[in-house]
């Protein structure tokens, strides 16, 4: 059982607006908008309130909050009593129809890939893709709703798992470590080595590079 350790009182996202609407709710949010390489990750939870324990709501929080350990445990706690859907878009995704689209794109993914169809959708932010339900967005809504701030984790936990096997094969770059942001460890590998397919050449930084010679497949 996971230990909680309380510091101080903080607002934390609570179940009350999957509970008001009663039925399937689904949370929604990504993961990985900001890189300058890799996919943009979405998950959608939806909680089944039979099977949850009540110690998660006082351990689920946005997932920029949380310790990579601490969110890494909690995936399995969640996965116990949630059905989860995943869904991804591709850098090169990333570059044809941009990363806000790109991004409704992984979330409408993430829907399609539940097992079940949820009757409403919180999605983080204050816009929507078109999903097969009705759907309400929040803004920081990873702070608000349990079911997104769950989704929030999915989501990152599942990137950077991604960016971990990537930088197997392209370990200058420090994916491991900075999950494809551009720290100075990624800045210097793009000057010496240019870009790589995984890498989203539609952003400033990266466009800046393509002149250079070519980087490696």
């Amino acid at each position: 059982m996971l230990a909680l350790i309380v510091t101080k009182a903080e607002p934390m996202p609570d179940f009350s607006l999957e509970q008001a609407h009663g039925g399937l709710v689904a949370g929604i949010d990504e993961a990985g908008r900001g890189p300058w390489a890799g996919p943009v990750v979405a998950a959608a939870v939806i909680f089944d309130a039979k099977r949850m324990p009540l110690e998660l709501l006082s351990l689920i929080d946005d997932s920029k909050k949380l310790k990579k350990l601490r969110r890494e445990a909690l995936l399995p706690a969640i996965r116990a009593c949630a059905w989860i859907g995943i869904g991804a878009a591709s850098a090169a995704e990333i570059d044809r129809v941009n990363i806000l689209q790109a991004t409704y794109l992984a979330m409408q993914r993430a829907v399609a890939r539940l097992p079940v169809r949820p009757s409403l959708a919180l999605v983080d932010g204050n816009r929507a893709p078109a999903l097969p339900c009705p759907a309400r967005t929040l803004i920081g809504g990873d702070g608000l709703s349990l079911s997104i701030a769950a989704a929030s984790i999915v989501a990152k936990v599942t990137r950077d798992r991604a960016m971990e096997r990537l930088d197997a094969r392209y370990g200058a770059y420090g994916w491991a470590s900075n999950a494809g942001y551009g720290t100075a460890v990624h800045q210097a590998a793009l000057r010496d080595l240019g870009p790589t397919r995984h890498h989203r050449q539609s952003f400033r930084p990266i466009q800046a590079l393509l002149e250079q010679p070519e980087g490696i497949g």
